[in-house]
Order: structure tokens, then C-alpha cells, then sequence
């Protein structure tokens, strides 16, 4: 039988490698911005849950992929709040990029909507949670 200091050092190799039920989780989010989606959009996002439902919130980039691009792709970052309230098929989300906060709303199953920005005509978007 192993000393009881071996037993104890066991068991907390054991716990560690348990996963932690309060670590938030984190997921990735890809899409396009743009009548011909020429912004490539990644993000990386942490759930939280509040009352309302779920929310992911992380860093974003936006990235020009379209042939316009003389110095190389044009990029831009910013931070997105996307909820997608239970049980609704809608979601909608806060992009705040470069200072300038866009919301967007669309469906649920496929994402796809319209992002709407201060000053701009409205343009469509699609968001895949992955």
C-alpha cells in the first residue's frame, strides 16, 4: 500500500486533470462582413450567462480580403458581444471596432443578417459560432 504522501500527491494529479465546471468557456467565431464578404471576421469568445441567456464576448479582427487592397489586406480589431438568448432562434450582437460600435442581428441557425454602423448603409453579415 502506498505511503499516504504518495496517495495525496495521486489524488491531486487526479483533480488537476478533472475539467473545472466554473472555467468559462471559450469558442471560436468566423464570418464575413460585406456585400461580396469581403472582411473576413475571426474571433475568439469566453460564455457568460446572465438572465437574459447566453452572451460571448472576446477580441475581434476584421480582415480585407477583397481585391481592392493595394498595400496588402487592410485589418482592424475590436471586441464583440454576441447573445444568443434561450430559447430564441434570433441572435444579435455589439461589434465595437476601431471606436466605432455596430450592432447586428440575424438568425440563429446560419447567422445571417445585416450589420447596421453609425453613419454607414447597412451591410450584410454572417457569423458562424463555432
Amino acid at each position: 500500500m502506498p505511503e499516504k504522501s504518495t496517495q495525496v500527491a495521486l489524488w491531486a494529479l487526479v483533480l488537476v486533470g478533472l475539467p473545472d465546471p466554473s472555467r468559462a468557456q471559450s469558442r471560436g467565431v468566423a464570418g464575413q462582413v460585406g456585400v461580396l464578404g469581403e472582411w473576413e471576421l475571426t474571433a475568439t469568445v469566453t460564455e457568460q450567462t446572465d438572465g437574459a441567456g447566453r452572451q460571448w464576448v472576446g477580441p475581434l479582427s476584421l480582415k480585407h480580403v477583397g481585391f481592392c487592397s493595394v498595400d496588402g489586406p487592410e485589418e482592424k480589431t475590436g471586441e464583440l458581444h454576441l447573445r444568443v438568448p434561450d430559447p430564441s432562434r434570433e441572435a444579435s450582437a455589439v461589434l465595437t471596432i476601431d471606436g466605432t460600435t455596430c450592432t447586428f442581428s440575424g438568425r440563429l441557425d446560419d447567422y445571417k443578417g445585416v450589420m447596421v454602423c453609425p453613419g454607414q448603409r447597412s451591410v450584410p453579415m454572417m457569423l458562424s459560432l463555432q
